[in-house]
């Protein structure tokens, strides 16, 4: 292997280790600034094939890092054999590492495209990919690159205009800015070749980011947590129930025994008791003493009580099939709202295809069924008593949204709970099936961006954690370890205002996508005249 090819690989399997490190548990976001120059300058006088290889072996070493969890979800939950977990994470890291390949392969077209200035454009090429990536195959978002600074707040406010996307993008810009300075400072890359400084790419890059910085210290000024709000109490219970026993019938009354006991150390401060996604292991509908011990719980509580429990229905042959639902409980023992999860998690909690192609697989989330999808986003609503009476608020329902689980991982559909009116919103999920593993603290990072892009403050119940909230910034103002009895309570600010995100979505990312069209486009109709006297040749 000659010399300049190991040289890219090294740098290629560099950006691939560093990429895990800028997410949780490590938390070293400000090398995402710094990650992906490796894999630039590996880029550099690289043929296309070579550069799409090259991207998709960085892809596949960070992916491997970041995903390492789903070997823990799939051996200890699903019964997988461990070779068979460690064959499936690589399997899917391998279809993760194409779309940075496929960024690679588009950075050196681009540079042949449009000679010193097409270099500009790859940022949008990458924040397409990642749109793609969101939808995709049911699509699978997680730690998109933006999410890796979940705790840089003086930054990422932008994403109540651009999303999660226009973090990404920036940290592209960046690292490109920084591998261009690079290869004009040092010659060597290129071969001894004259190169003139990138000028014009670092002032772009300083001025958004100097922009970027200004506009999020402004928003934080003006979201002081200082300032007098309209506030709610919610509280949030963390029963930490074992995923292998969670559905054991014989462990039934011990567990809502410990939500009866996490439930009552919230005393009567409280105007919302939230339990996590499918509390009850059990269809809460078809358990009438069950439910009558959840209206005494909630009337104890002077609080209603939003639980997740699995919902029955029937096919119009009759045949059964299940919700993943939250139910919204009064005090009165009314039902005053339910919401069923539209987002269903693939091998999770159904089978894609099962029917034809994939009909010898078994889901990997030990449960009691598969599910169907619900009709989508479902504002639920109540009258909190810190705005009954007395409140210059006046007596009130206040709304709100609620994501349950793997929902809360996709910008637009909890855009869509802000836009149909939600005033805070609550996520409930069981993370136990990730084990002591990276990924609870991955999720729940995910969960600052989603507060940030509608300026809404969430709060969230964790079966084993992280349970917590966050304000309408993206502030953590509290938030439990992993694997603990927990029960939480928090004023967290109610909202009526709408971002620009909450209204019109992913613009931001769509307009991306419509560039890199043109790109294609352009590239496809060019036509180069050969100079007189000489003779288009293929590249080899």
């Amino acid at each position: 292997m000659d010399l300049p090819r190991s040289r890219q690989i090294l740098f290629a399997c560099a950006s691939g280790v560093l990429l895990p490190l800028c997410f949780p548990n490590f938390e070293f976001g400000l090398l995402a600034w710094a990650a992906l120059i490796p894999l630039h300058l590996a880029l550099d006088q690289c043929s296309r094939r070579r550069a799409f290889w090259i991207g998709w072996l960085t892809g596949l070493i960070g992916f491997t890092g970041i995903m390492e969890w789903v070997v823990t979800a799939m051996t200890t939950y699903g019964k997988v054999p461990l070779p068979v977990s460690y064959a499936i994470l690589l399997l899917l890291t391998a279809y993760l590492g194409l779309y940075v390949g496929f960024y690679s392969l588009a950075v050196v077209w681009l540079r042949e495209l449009i000679p010193r200035y097409g270099i500009f454009f790859a940022p949008c090429i990458w924040v397409a990919l990642e749109l793609v990536r969101t939808y995709a195959l049911s699509g699978l978002p997680w730690c998109l690159l933006g999410y890796s600074q979940y705790q840089n707040l003086d930054l990422i406010q932008i994403a109540d205009h651009t999303g999660v996307y226009g973090v990404s993008f920036l940290i592209v810009l960046v690292n490109l800015a920084i591998a261009e300075l690079i290869l004009w400072l040092m010659p060597f890359f290129r071969g001894f070749h004259p190169v003139k400084l990138p000028w014009e790419l670092l002032t772009t890059t300083a001025v958004l980011m100097v922009l970027s910085w200004l506009y999020s210290s402004s928003v934080l000024m003006e979201g002081n947590p200082t300032q007098s709000k309209f506030s709610v109490t919610v509280g949030v219970v963390q029963p930490n129930i074992d995923q292998s026993v969670k559905w054991d019938a014989e462990y039934r009354d011990e567990t809502m025994q410990r939500f009866e006991r996490l439930t009552a150390k919230l005393g009567i401060g409280t105007d919302l008791v939230v339990w996590p996604e499918a509390a009850t292991p059990f269809v809460l509908e078809r358990e009438q003493d069950y439910q009558l011990k959840l209206i005494e719980w909630a009337a104890r509580a002077q609080a209603p009580i939003l639980t997740g429990s699995p919902a029955l229905r029937f096919y119009p042959d009759r045949r059964p099939y299940l919700l993943n639902s939250a139910y919204l409980l009064g005090t009165d023992g009314t039902l005053l709202g339910r919401y069923d999860k539209h987002h269903l998690v693939p091998f999770g909690e159904y089978i894609p295809l099962k029917s034809s192609l994939l009909f010898f697989l078994d889901k990997l989330v030990e449960g009691i069924g598969d599910f169907e999808a619900g009709p989508g986003p479902t504002i639920l609503s109540f009258t909190p008593k810190s705005l009954r009476g007395g409140s210059p608020a006046g007596s009130r329902p206040v709304k709100f949204g609620v994501a349950i689980c793997y929902e809360v991982i996709f910008p637009d559909l909890v855009r869509r709970f802000a836009d149909n009116g939600a005033e805070f919103l609550v996520t409930i999920t069981n993370d136990g099936w990730f084990g002591p593993s990276s990924a609870p603290a991955q999720h729940f990072s995910m969960v600052v961006f989603r507060s940030v892009e509608n300026h809404l403050a969430f709060a969230r119940s964790a079966n084993t954690g992280i349970s917590g909230f966050i304000d309408p910034y993206g502030r953590i103002l509290d938030a439990t370890p992993l694997f603990t009895e927990h029960a939480l309570k928090a004023a967290i600010p109610i909202r009526n205002s709408r971002t620009f995100y909450s209204y019109y979505g992913d613009v931001f990312a769509y307009g991306c996508a419509i560039i890199c069209a043109f790109l294609c486009l352009y590239g496809y109709f060019r036509t180069e005249e050969p100079a007189p006297g000489t003779t288009a040749i293929e590249p080899a």
